[in-house]
């Protein structure tokens, strides 16, 4: 592993911050049979190629949140369930290339799959994309759960990072069986210490996070 250059001192606060703490490990340090699938290494998300600053597919955040992932880990293993990390350590620059494709209105390449309700402004204008992100601070990350046995993705009733409110945690328009699935996510991430968030399923940050005011750029590599 490609070691990042760090800072023992607290980062500063103006603008994004540009080394990593010690405090940032790998997920599977302490988690060793997560999946880590980021999807924005790759084509496989609403930009449509690999996001800047995701350099390797390499799932990192601040040690209390990887020691609280651990927990949901253990707590899901009983019901044969492991977990998949689609995002983790997001840099500043990959939140600034969601902006910059965002603006580009000629490229319509994903909304089908990712967007088919909205126009692209719309979707800074209802939350769905925003100018920071608390991914960019290390205690936030988006997951799913998948079976033990055969490794399929539980059935959450859309895809991940479906811009819609199909993908609201509380949404209706999902099936029973879909709800509970993510009801059980959500209950091994809030007893864990995560706060969800009410219009994604998937995405979830640790409450008393160690640089709440922080928004680092480093790329992951």
């Amino acid at each position: 592993m490609a070691p990042f250059s760090s800072n023992a001192g607290a980062p500063s606060q103006r603008g994004p911050v540009e080394t990593l703490p010690p405090l940032f490990l790998d997920v599977p340090e302490l988690v060793p049979d997560a999946i880590v699938d980021l999807r924005y290494a790759g084509s496989n998300n609403f930009v449509g190629t690999r996001v800047d600053g995701y350099e390797a597919n390499r799932a990192l955040l601040t040690r209390p949140a990887v020691e609280a992932v651990a927990r949901v880990a253990a707590d899901v293993k009983r019901d044969g369930l492991i977990l998949k990390l689609l995002d983790c350590y997001r840099p500043a620059r990959a939140v600034a290339h969601f902006g910059r494709w965002a603006a580009d209105g000629a490229d319509v390449a994903t909304k089908a799959a990712y967007y088919p309700d909205y126009h692209k402004p719309e979707l800074f204008e209802l939350g769905y994309i925003a100018g920071r992100s608390s991914h960019s601070r290390g205690s936030t990350l988006d997951l799913t759960l998948v079976h033990r046995s055969d490794g399929t993705d539980l059935d959450m009733g859309t895809p991940f990072d479906l811009f819609s409110t199909l993908s609201w945690p509380a949404s209706v328009e999902v099936s029973e069986a879909q709800q509970a699935n993510r009801r059980r996510l959500a209950a091994a991430m809030e007893a864990a210490g995560f706060d969800p968030f009410f219009m994604e399923w998937w995405h979830f940050t640790l409450k008393g996070e160690p640089f709440p005011d922080s928004y680092f750029d480093v790329p992951i590599r």
